[in-house]
């Protein structure tokens, strides 16, 4: 009898995919499906999105996947063993009771409740904040979220009976029943990732209850309602409940043992290493995030990435991306003469300075536009390596570093980052690390073992370069300082 099938869907801030991966955690060709769609964004930070648009985005690609599934006929007489998850993390929407949506998806990158995180570091002790809760008081987070609704929307607040992750909520909708992954959980801000339980002082000061939460569990739940009537081959079968795309991305390129780390250069970026033993904490500044009960991230997170590189390519008028590969591999060195503060998005890790903003030091007539996409490029990398310091700040030897995301488009790129970090790097083979990582966790639950992804070539940083950037990078830790103390 043909092996089962993982069904995964990869929900991220700008699209949605959907996909089949074997018990082996290989896709399966032909069956990916992918669907975009806008982020409402606001020039007071604002950055949501419409959760019907979300769910019409997941359905769409579910039509196209479970098309490919029925047509297929290697696929067709493959049973579906499990149904996986990878959901940007730290975002929220209110619910009534029966779990429609009440309000919009209130997303990682939605900045406008800084006022309120201020208010958050006033009331609290950010530093005892963070060894409970592995997260910072900043507009990230939940906390600072509910706060900035309860005051902005204060009647709709007091109306919603149900607080969900998007990954929870789709599955509510769609499926009939959801549980809260205890790695989504730890990602809110307001769950301890040693005790595993929720921390009452945050709940009662954001004026919420436990009870308006899912229950927090990593046991699937069986597909029914929508999902079952559109597709019966999905009925009865177990939905796991959504992960971190943090997590999915580690468990998806194999970053998974010490000596391992991985670095994920999408929407945004970020560097994780896994742990399962040791103290759940992290240095402060980072995060700690639970993957499931056994295993936890330690890292951190920049928010601003490949959204720069599209507002670059929309605002600046660019070239399509062949020509701008091939024009950027012409440019190994930072000899732009400019300096970058990446803040469009309120920045996270490692100075977590929400009030800085974007910043473009040292533009003259000589300045072009394949200048300002280099150096702001270059800006993210440089974040990256200063996380990289940190988090491997107590290592005796720097691990082998796995790099997963949109940067994999581009070899050009990829050189870069080695280069900016001063390591090797090697890609991921499985493009879609997250998707992957979202079958890896439903088939270890499933209790299969897949083995690791073989990784790509490895890029090696150019010694002439790498110690221009390094240089680079401490021009550019002195004008952020600059700036922030003129601030």
């Amino acid at each position: 009898m043909p092996a089962e099938l993982i069904l995964t869907l990869d929900l991220g801030t700008s699209s949605t995919r959907t996909a089949f991966f074997d018990q082996q955690g290989l896709r399966v060709a032909g069956a990916t499906a992918q669907q975009s769609y806008p982020l409402i964004t606001s020039a007071d930070g604002g950055a949501e999105l419409d959760p019907g648009v979300l769910l019409l985005a997941v359905v769409h690609c579910l039509e196209q996947t479970m098309h490919a599934y029925r047509t297929d006929p290697s696929l067709r007489g493959r049973g579906v063993a499990g149904i996986a998850v990878s959901c940007f993390w730290h975002s929220l929407v209110g619910c009534d009771a029966r779990g429609a949506s009440l309000t919009n998806i209130v997303t990682w990158a939605d900045s406008r409740c800084r006022e309120e995180a201020a208010k958050l570091r006033e009331r609290f002790d950010e530093k005892k904040v963070h060894a409970r809760t592995g997260c910072m008081l900043r507009a990230s987070f939940w906390p600072a979220k509910l706060r900035w609704l309860e005051r902005t929307h204060r009647r709709k607040f007091h109306t919603v009976k149900q607080w969900m992750s998007p990954a929870e909520w789709l599955q509510h909708t769609l499926a009939g029943d959801a549980n809260c992954a205890i790695g989504m959980a730890t990602g809110t801000g307001l769950f301890n990732p040693a005790k595993l339980t929720w921390d009452a002082d945050l709940l009662k000061f954001c004026e919420i209850s436990p009870k308006q939460l899912r229950p927090v569990s990593d046991e699937p739940t069986p597909a029914s309602g929508r999902l079952a009537a559109q597709f019966p081959e999905l009925k009865g079968v177990p939905w796991f409940p959504g992960i971190g795309d943090g997590a999915a991305s580690n468990l998806g390129s194999g970053a998974t043992k010490p000596g391992l780390a991985a670095i994920n250069v999408g929407t945004s970026a970020a560097i994780r290493i896994m742990r399962d033993a040791g103290t759940v904490q992290a240095p402060y500044g980072l995060f700690c995030y639970r993957v499931d009960a056994r295993r936890f991230l330690v890292g951190g997170a920049v928010s601003n990435a490949g959204n720069l590189r599209a507002w670059c390519l929309r605002e600046l008028k660019l070239a399509s991306d062949v020509e701008l590969e091939v024009e950027l591999a012409k440019r190994p060195g930072p000899d732009h003469q400019l300096l970058v503060l990446p803040f469009w998005t309120a920045e996270r890790a490692p100075s977590w300075n929400e009030d800085a903003t974007g910043t473009i030091h040292g533009i003259t007539q000589h300045t072009t536009a394949l200048d300002l996409l280099q150096a702001i490029t270059e800006a993210t990398y440089h974040r990256i390596a200063r996380i990289a310091e940190l988090v491997l700040a107590e290592a005796t030897t720097p691990p082998k570093f796995i790099v997963s995301g949109g940067i994999q488009n581009s070899a050009s790129a990829m050189q870069r980052l080695a280069d900016v970090l001063g390591q090797t790097i090697f890609p991921n083979d499985e493009m879609e690390a997250s998707s992957r990582g979202a079958a890896i966790y439903a088939l270890e639950k499933l209790g299969h073992e897949p083995a690791h992804p073989p990784t790509g070539r490895a890029v090696r940083p150019r010694a002439k370069y790498a110690k221009a950037y390094a240089a680079e990078r401490v021009r550019q830790l002195a004008f952020e300082a600059l700036t922030s103390a003129g601030a």
